[in-house]
């Protein structure tokens, strides 16, 4: 068959250990075999970083605004440890933190779903979307340790010289003391972000904060998700039939274990990540979740929302098989490749997409799958397969579904 074309790039943001690994089989496999991909690659991965004093996320993140649409594998975020082993000249954030900055984007990432994989919340019938406010908070924070007694200030200095200052606490001993911040600005494209997504998908938002601890923090975000949903959104959820509530995050977490799903989760940062962990999780695998930065101004970046897999990668070097589950990756590529030829008017890309996750489906139905789901399916007796034949397995069928 001849390979489809594409007419704007796509950016690549290239990652880390052994999703790096199955970052090139899936190109090797399913993608350019099919479709004549046209990228502007990025290399992510952590000693590129290092080499280009970071300059290379910034670059990634500035070509996602320019192109519209992106796709990354996962990447490393440097700790002690990380700086040792790659002999890195600082300790580079994290490159997610940095292109979300870039993007003033919302992550929303939704479990995919299978048959013979139940939830292990048994009243769990629909999918739950996590939204993510991807700027600020602890992810931009700034931190030390407190050496020993003394005092600790908060101290803002306005533009015309007036100061607010607060005391922290007073430290009798060692400790450690971190600043957080974010922006009314960044908090709207949120909250923004997340109405439109509600909107657009059918489904019910809620959000959650801790507004009752966090009296100026967190109640701001509650303050402006209900401002902008009142003055712009309260009608169009009510004709499109769909409810927006706001609670706190103790009973969200009450409700969302309680709920059938269906329904979108609006988090701040942290929150947002620990949650989409534990959504996934209870759906079956961290390795089964799509995740998409949007941006206010219509940007896309689909990724995996899952790490690089160290430990498969450390015996992937000893030349051992793996079976990594690759499904994430390739979704976050399915995902990109279907938002561009949208974008582009690319009917022929965007089916390419939908026969590709579509494949992978059924391969997972048939009971071909990487060891991390075996223990959860149902119904069937599944063969457990390498990271390798498992893409081959899928190639097989895609090339079945395409007539190639």
């Amino acid at each position: 068959m001849e390979k489809i074309r594409m007419t704007t790039p796509l950016v690549e943001m290239d990652g880390d250990e052994m999703t790096r690994i199955l970052w090139r089989m899936i190109k090797e496999e399913l993608l350019e075999p099919f479709v004549e991909l046209k990228c502007e690659y990025y290399d992510l991965g952590l000693e590129h970083r290092d080499a280009t004093r970071d300059q290379v996320t910034m670059d990634a993140a500035l070509a996602n605004k320019k192109y519209g649409v992106s796709v990354k594998c996962a990447t490393i975020t440097p700790n002690a440890q990380r700086m040792t082993e790659y002999s890195l000249h600082e300790m580079w954030k994290s490159p997610n933190g940095t292109i979300r900055a870039v993007l003033d984007g919302t992550v929303f990432r939704a479990p995919i779903l299978i048959d013979c994989i139940k939830p292990v919340v048994k009243n769990w019938k629909k999918p739950i979307t996590i939204a993510r406010h991807a700027y600020g908070d602890v992810y931009r924070g700034t931190e030390f340790r407190i050496p020993g007694p003394g005092k600790a200030e908060l101290l803002f200095t306005g533009a015309d010289g007036a100061e607010l200052r607060e005391t922290v606490y007073e430290f009798e001993c060692p400790g450690i003391l971190q600043g957080t911040y974010n922006k009314d600005t960044s908090i709207a494209s949120f909250a923004r972000s997340c109405f439109n997504y509600a909107l657009a998908t059918k489904q019910d938002l809620w959000f959650s904060t801790k507004d009752t601890i966090s009296k100026k923090y967190d109640h701001t975000f509650k303050d402006i998700f209900a401002d902008i949903f009142e003055t712009e959104y309260k009608e169009a959820f009510a004709a499109a039939g769909i409810e927006y509530f706001y609670t706190l995050i103790d009973d969200a977490v009450a409700r969302v274990i309680r709920s059938e799903g269906g329904f979108i989760w609006a988090c701040k940062n942290y929150d947002g990540d620990v949650m989409s962990d534990m959504v996934s999780t209870a759906f079956g695998s961290l390795a089964m979740m799509t995740s998409v930065l949007v941006s206010p101004d219509g940007c896309y970046e689909y990724e995996a929302a899952h790490g690089t897999v160290t430990r498969h990668y450390y015996r992937y070097l000893k030349g051992e098989a793996t079976s990594t589950n690759p499904m994430a990756t390739v979704f976050a590529w399915t995902g990109a490749l279907a938002k561009r030829g949208e974008m582009d008017g690319n009917a022929e890309l965007q089916d390419f997409a939908k026969t590709l996750e579509a494949a992978c489906l059924e391969t997972l139905e048939s009971g071909v799958m990487t060891k991390d789901l075996c223990g959860l399916a149902e119904g069937i007796t599944p063969t457990p397969v390498t990271s390798e034949e498992f893409i081959k397995a899928i190639r097989r069928n895609l090339e079945a579904k395409l007539g190639a």
